[in-house]
Formats: C-alpha cells, sequence, structure tokens
C-alpha cells in the first residue's frame, strides 16, 4: 500500500515543485491550484487537466520528465464549478492571469471532455492549440446519469466516493496498477464534498462536444487496450469524432496509465508536442532540442506551407 506516495520521485516532487494557488473570479472561494514548472519565458506550456479522483499531483511523473527535458508544464487542480460554462470561463481568466495566449491541454477522462469543451467555447478566440485526450469521451450520456446530475450536490461525501469508486478497476491487476489505484482512492479522500460532487455534475451533465468547432486543432487520443471505465463504444465514437487524430494505444495501463505507464504516456506526449518545435507554439525551451531536429522541422513547415500554397 502507498508504493507510490513513499517513493522517491514523488517525495522529490512534493519538495522541490511548489504548489501554487490562484483565484481569477471574484468569488474568493474559487481557487486554482497549480504546479509550474519549466521554462517560464515559454508561452505555450502543455497543461493537465485530472480526472473526477484527481488532483494536481497524480500528473506528478509527467511533471518532473517532461520539465527535466526542457518543457513547460502545468498540472492544475479545478475550483468548484457546477456549469460547464462556468467553468470555461474560469479557466479563461486563469490562463489571462498566467499571460498565456494559446495552450497545449493533456485531459484525462473528466479533465479530456473539459479541455474540448474549453476549446470548443474559445473557437472563434482560440486559446487551445492542441489536444491530448487521455481515457476521455465527447458526450456524458454515455455514463447514463444525466438525470441525476443536478442532484449530487445534495449527496453526502462518502456516497460521491461510492459512486467514484464503483468505476475503479475490479478484480486482479498488477502491482503498478495496484499502486495507481490506491494513490488515486488517497487522492479521492482528500477531495470534500463540494469538489467532489461539482466534478460529477460537470461529467455527467446533458452536454456533448461540437467537433467541427475545434476541426483545425491537433488531437492524439490516447487509450488502454485493457479495462477501464470507457466502453468501447465511448471509444469509438472519439475515433469518429476525430478521424485525422493520432492515436496513441496502450496495451495495459487501466484507468491511470498517467501513473502506472508513465514511461510510455511520457514518450507519447513527447511525440505529440514534437511536431511544435521551431514554432511559436513550441511548449519546450528551444536550447533543449537539437539543431537537427529544428531543421527537420522546419523543413516540414516550409513544405507544407508549400503544399497548401499550391492547393
Amino acid at each position: 500500500m502507498e508504493e507510490i506516495r513513499v517513493s522517491p520521485d514523488y517525495n522529490w516532487f512534493r519538495s522541490t515543485v511548489p504548489l501554487k494557488r490562484i483565484i481569477v473570479d471574484d468569488d474568493d472561494s474559487k481557487v486554482w491550484s497549480l504546479y509550474d514548472t519549466g521554462p517560464k519565458s515559454i508561452r505555450c506550456p502543455i497543461i493537465f487537466l485530472p480526472p473526477v479522483s484527481g488532483t494536481a499531483e497524480v500528473f506528478f511523473q509527467q511533471v518532473l520528465a517532461l520539465s527535466g527535458w526542457g518543457y513547460r508544464v502545468i498540472s492544475l487542480q479545478y475550483p468548484v464549478y457546477w456549469d460547464l460554462l462556468e467553468f470555461c470561463d474560469g479557466f479563461r481568466k486563469l490562463l489571462d492571469h498566467l499571460q498565456l495566449d494559446k495552450v497545449h491541454l493533456f485531459g484525462a477522462s473528466l479533465g479530456g471532455f473539459l479541455a474540448q469543451k474549453f476549446a470548443e467555447v474559445t473557437h472563434k478566440s482560440p486559446r487551445v492549440h492542441s489536444l491530448i485526450l487521455c481515457n476521455s469521451f465527447s458526450d456524458t450520456s454515455i455514463f447514463n446519469q444525466t438525470w441525476t446530475a443536478n442532484s449530487f450536490w445534495l449527496m453526502p461525501a462518502f456516497m460521491l466516493k461510492k459512486i467514484v469508486l464503483g468505476n475503479f478497476a475490479k478484480g486482479p491487476v498488477d502491482p503498478k496498477m495496484a499502486d495507481a489505484i490506491d494513490f488515486m482512492v488517497d487522492r479521492l479522500e482528500s477531495l470534500n464534498q463540494s469538489e467532489l460532487a461539482s466534478r460529477l455534475t460537470l461529467n455527467c451533465q446533458n452536454s456533448y462536444v461540437e467537433p467541427h468547432k475545434i476541426k483545425d486543432i491537433a488531437v492524439t487520443i490516447m487509450d488502454v487496450f485493457d479495462q477501464s471505465a470507457l466502453s468501447h463504444e465511448a471509444k469509438e465514437e472519439m475515433y469518429k469524432l476525430y478521424p485525422n487524430a493520432r492515436r496513441a494505444h496502450l496495451k495495459t495501463g487501466g484507468n491511470f496509465p498517467y501513473l502506472c505507464r508513465s514511461a510510455e504516456v511520457n514518450l507519447y506526449i513527447q511525440i505529440h508536442l514534437r511536431q511544435f518545435h521551431g514554432t511559436r507554439y513550441a511548449a519546450i525551451s528551444p536550447e533543449m532540442v537539437s539543431a537537427e531536429e529544428l531543421e527537420v522541422q522546419r523543413t516540414n513547415l516550409s513544405n507544407n506551407r508549400k503544399s497548401d500554397n499550391e492547393s
């Protein structure tokens, strides 16, 4: 038990990366908590959005690895928002506060849905340059909970936790996946009633993504082939919604591959972000990119522009 909490990596993360708290709304109780690492000169970082049960810490392995490679990485935790538009408005204000024009978003489960909705809501004045959607969905109706979405706020915390835990893997799993589940249960315990109720409300209130509004955004869909909370139909729906998306499949990893398969997940994130090296939307410090790679990237960009002009 608690293998991750006592691991050297997690303790190094907790002792070296400060947790910031930021208020951007008129309501002082709405506090964004975030870890911001890597070169502050980067204006288009990658931002991680957690699932219902997650806090900003659940992406600590991505924060450590990517910032070590020269990327600017922000992992955050949402305040209590009961409505998707309210969340999108708050997130936009947070980006303004951090003086970030456009960003790359990595969203896990609910985090991926919120990332898509934010890209959709801001499509006329784009704030999202690319998306990595991990075990995510595009339509809340898949959970068959839209009829209860308006009553989560009434439920006590123990009942809400029971609902969330019902989606965690049951049966035998490998040790790393078991450690990931233990860590996520611990994170779930740290959330209060209103945090949990509001996230479940966002997760289940009747809403779907309108793909035509975000068709120009580069997308990578990351999912697992073993048991997760997402149905096969939900995964297929994502593939249909983003026919041109890159696909990052993990053989195993369950609901939380960023914890138990972090090396594979980090590699897929690097591959996704590499397409922006050498552009103003690079999430990495230019000094950390090899000259050879930058040259290849510039050649690709100029070839793309030529073919665009010819067509």
